[in-house]
């Protein structure tokens, strides 16, 4: 079995934190067994390890998060670029041609799940089950469902049928019916039914994910869907497969498992109360504090909200409608003020627009140990380097210099220009662009 990890969505749910660069997946806040914080996405990978499936894991993500999203399963999982965000559905059919195009057999099974799930570590059992329950039910689908802790109509729901025991081995259930976020009337009247929260993990033969690919009039090469790709609609995997697929079976998974997707569900998994600068005091039970800023953030006396801070602005409010934000936010052109990147990370400082001849944009760089920081030659305006920490190298037009604190190096028009940092030690500095090209340039770069 090959599982995908769907690594595609945007990040607004939990702006200002996550953003269109940074999506929940790579926001380092849970606490890991080593007493650091990790992502969620570099949770998922570690289970993996634990369980033994990382050998059979691939990554699909935008091509703008390829790199970050290999940075933060440690360079060991392959990762797929996807041309744009289309989809559960189309993103399946992408890995499904990708293996495809490489040979792979028609009945070998694929396992599609989102990378942002937060569960114990035994459900990864429950995911490599599925491919024998496959073969054993005779069924199209096999997929993950777990037992409802409340009602909420956040989640989808599954109907089970009827019910299969086998000695030895789990129980397991025809599928019924689906559905999507009910209210909480129905999605209690769905829970009395013996109904399952829908985990949003299935696993498939490469065969009949080809014939539903066909269906759709999808091509079956990937480098073909790829040139197709900004064409098609969105479309989900729910929709286009699970709903309609009539032989599908759910196995039952009973212990934790969280749909990690706003700020209520996030601080229940938090280690502490505060994490960043800041206090929290008087009566303020249920308040939590994420601060990246480097200011300190107060709150006195307030109960159950959420205060969160970082470049891309600050958000206060109740947990319960702090996810309001998304709808807020809209379709607005937001330029991500912070991110990571291949090479390590970016913070935008300041911006100053028309106050003089050229715009001016200041950054703060962090380039890791060992890697390269690759400036493109610019026809327009000036850049200027300084090092605040670190040491290494800098080519300009292929002339070496060294770098460390204190360094400056004034880059004009027309000059090819690389940083790079020791081994050992991660490299600072501060950025300072003049030029209306070079502000714009930099926000194409990482949008």
């Amino acid at each position: 079995m090959r599982i995908v990890l769907l690594c595609g969505g945007a990040g607004k749910r939990l702006w200002p934190l996550s953003n269109e660069i940074r999506s929940k997946l790579f926001l380092r806040l849970l606490p890991a067994p080593d007493g650091q914080q990790e992502s969620m996405l570099g949770r998922v990978y570690r289970q993996l390890t634990l369980a033994g499936l990382d050998s059979s894991a691939l990554l699909l993500a935008h091509r703008s998060q390829v790199n970050l999203a290999s940075r933060h399963t440690e360079g060991r999982l392959p990762v797929l670029g996807e041309p744009a965000k289309r989809g559960t559905f189309t993103a399946a059919a992408l890995a499904a041609a990708y293996f495809h195009t490489r040979g792979m057999g028609l009945d070998e099974v694929l396992c599609i799940a989102p990378a942002d799930m937060f569960a114990g570590d035994d459900f990864f059992d429950r995911i490599r089950a599925l491919s024998s329950l496959l073969l054993e039910s005779g069924a199209d689908l096999a997929m993950l469902g777990t037992r409802p802790t409340h009602a909420s109509d956040q989640y989808g729901y599954v109907v089970p049928g009827q019910q299969i025991r086998k000695e030895g081995r789990s129980a397991y259930a025809h599928v019924a019916r689906f559905t999507e976020k009910p209210d909480l009337s129905g999605a209690q009247q769905l829970i009395n039914q013996g109904a399952l929260w829908n985990c949003g993990i299935y696993a498939f033969t490469l065969r009949y994910m080809l014939s539903c690919m066909e269906q759709s009039q999808l091509p079956l090469n990937d480098k073909e869907l790829c040139a197709m790709y900004d064409s098609l609609p969105v479309r989900s995997f729910d929709e286009e497969v699970a709903e309609r697929t009539e032989r599908a079976v759910v196995l039952p998974y009973e212990g934790e498992w969280h749909d990690i997707g706003n700020w209520q569900t996030l601080t229940e998994q938090l280690g502490s109360q505060v994490i960043g600068r800041g206090q929290i005091s008087g009566e303020t039970h249920g308040t939590h504090i994420v601060n990246e800023l480097p200011y300190p953030l107060h709150v006195i006396g307030v109960e159950g909200i959420i205060a969160a801070a970082s470049p891309d602005g600050i958000l206060i409010a109740s947990k319960n409608h702090a996810h309001a934000i998304k709808e807020q936010l809209g379709k607005l052109q937001l330029h991500p003020m912070h991110g990571e990147t291949s090479w390590g990370s970016y913070r935008v400082l300041d911006e100053f627009d028309h106050r003089s001849p050229h715009d001016i944009l200041a950054l703060r760089l962090t380039v890791l140990p060992d890697h390269r920081l690759n400036g493109r030659i610019h026809g327009s305006g000036l850049k200027v380097w300084m090092i605040v920490s670190g040491r290494g190298e800098v080519m300009l037009n292929g002339e070496r210099f060294a770098a460390a604190s204190g360094s400056v190096f004034s880059i004009p028009v027309d000059t090819h220009h690389t940083l790079c940092a020791d081994l050992d030690s991660k490299l600072e500095l501060i950025e300072v662009r003049l030029g209306n090209s070079l502000v714009s340039a930099f926000y194409r770069s990482e949008s």
